[in-house]
């Protein structure tokens, strides 16, 4: 399966998201996963990618021209693609990947794995969209998403699609038996 995993160009600062990162990294390579990322190598984006290499895995990298430009690509993956812009990275990972998953992360990885969320809601693809919930990164996310459906602006369907999960086994164990629920508008 290829898992597309959104994640911070940083290593934000506690030290356990990097070290579960690179933990996430090493299960998802020894399951047979390949990983599907934003192709950079910093942060946890190249934690990830160095830790699924680490152990012989496959690593598919996409990141826009520009920031290629700036020498923040990891020319060290299986495959790298260079696109024009965050639109045609954010397409080729839809495209590419057949389940998404949030690590730790700022407002890119945020808006990455909601599009990809929003996409499942609207039924433009059945595909698992899962947050690895490091340290308790997302506790505040998640109350905030209980309060949205409670106010009436989310569907309980859509806000139980979502896998979330600390432990890295049972959140891939969990995309493997993922059933998409109706699209919003069935």
């Amino acid at each position: 399966m290829n898992i597309a995993v959104f994640c911070g160009s940083s290593g934000g600062k506690n030290p356990l998201y990097a070290k579960e990162t690179a933990v996430f990294g090493e299960i998802l390579a020894k399951e047979g996963h390949a990983l599907v990322y934003g192709g950079g190598k910093v942060g946890l984006m190249g934690t990830v990618a160095d830790a699924v290499l680490g152990q012989g895995g496959h690593v598919m990298g996409v990141i826009p021209q520009s920031l290629e430009q700036k020498e923040l690509a990891h020319t060290g993956v299986s495959e790298l693609h260079i696109v024009n812009n965050m639109h045609e990275r954010k397409a080729m990972m839809a495209a590419r990947g057949d389940a998404f998953v949030a690590l730790p992360g700022g407002v890119g990885t945020l808006e990455e794995i909601f599009e990809a969320w929003t996409w499942a809601q609207l039924g433009y693809h059945k595909k698992p969209i899962a947050f690895l919930d490091i340290g308790g990164f997302y506790t505040h996310l998640f109350a905030f998403l209980a309060h949205v459906k409670e106010e009436g602006f989310m569907y309980d369907i859509h806000h139980e699609m979502l896998i979330i999960e600390a432990d890295p086994h049972v959140l891939l164990e969990k995309i493997k038996a993922y059933l998409p629920p109706r699209n919003k508008w069935e």
